[in-house]
């Protein structure tokens, strides 16, 4: 199948790359955040760009400690990008206080971007608490109704919910009201079930104006591992990769998760550090794709 990216430059004719934005934090490991977005736009024939948002000191075993990029800087990186390069889609991980939130939404306003990827990224996969407890609130606000799709794991969304999510019956539930924070909400909520016990994993996908029978269930057996530090960073940008080669958001979805279902399963028995350990970002690359001309 043929797919084409939507272009934000002029210039629509000439050769280019599929061209996806992260705007994220950086993990020294190099298992998430920005790492991992790169790693995972090459994997998937894009060419991948950056605005870094904060600086983690990170292993697999932890964050011990977190330095904000000032705004600015921010600011600056995502017009650098957009105004030179062009993008064809945007994936957001870690916002750590209300003013970066506001200065990432203002960005995405100004450039009129479409295909944006919001992982509202709050705790990492060690347990560490990775945003400020007000940042949650501006992210409800400000970015949920300029996303394309939200990516909350189950620990994320309890926090915008304010309640637990205990099992599978209860994830239909959870994506309705997720679509209804706010008041407008996120035009669509990915919900992903993997933190539930059980020998099956369920991710849930609702879009606005659907009712719950209408939602799609993309089930898969547990895969055994412990190398599982990156897997929502992975998901997001995996996603964003495919909106910018073209495909509907279902589709990216559904293609993203047989990504990353693939990646855990290549990196299960492999150690790296002494913790949770990285995906296989790398298994199965793809050439990078060339549009136009």
């Amino acid at each position: 199948m043929t797919v084409t990216a939507t272009s934000t430059s002029s210039a629509t004719a000439k050769k280019r790359y599929a061209r996806v934005l992260s705007i994220a934090g950086s993990d020294s490991g190099g298992g998430a955040g920005i790492q991992a977005d790169l790693k995972t736009c090459a994997a998937l024939g894009c060419y991948g760009m950056t605005a870094i948002t904060a600086i983690t000191v990170q292993n697999t075993l932890g964050v011990s400690g977190i330095h904000s990029i000032p705004l600015d800087t921010v600011r600056g990186q995502i017009d650098a990008v957009v105004n030179d390069i062009g993008v064809d889609a945007v994936k957001i991980g870690m916002l750590a206080t209300p003013e970066v939130v506001s200065v990432v939404a203002d960005a995405i306003r100004r450039h009129q971007i479409k295909n944006v990827v919001l992982d509202p990224v709050m705790v990492a996969t060690s347990g560490d608490r990775l945003i400020a407890p007000e940042t949650a609130q501006v992210l409800v606000k400000e970015l949920f109704p300029l996303a394309t799709v939200i990516t909350p794991n189950l620990d994320e969304a309890a926090m915008l919910l304010g309640r637990g999510i205990d099992g599978i019956a209860e994830l239909d539930a959870a994506v309705a009201d997720l679509l209804a924070l706010g008041g407008s909400g996120a035009p669509a909520v990915l919900l992903k079930g993997g933190h539930l016990s059980g020998e099956l994993v369920m991710d849930v996908l609702g879009q606005q104006g659907q009712s719950a029978d209408q939602y799609l269930r993309l089930q898969s057996q547990r895969i055994a591992t412990h190398n599982g530090h990156g897997t929502g960073c992975t998901l997001s940008s995996a996603i964003a990769s495919h909106l910018a080669l073209g495909l509907p958001l279902t589709e990216a979805v559904t293609e993203a998760r047989r990504y990353i279902l693939g990646a855990i399963e290549a990196g299960a028995d492999v150690h790296t550090g002494h913790g949770h350990g990285p995906l296989n970002h790398g298994y199965a690359p793809l050439a990078q794709k060339i549009i136009g001309g």
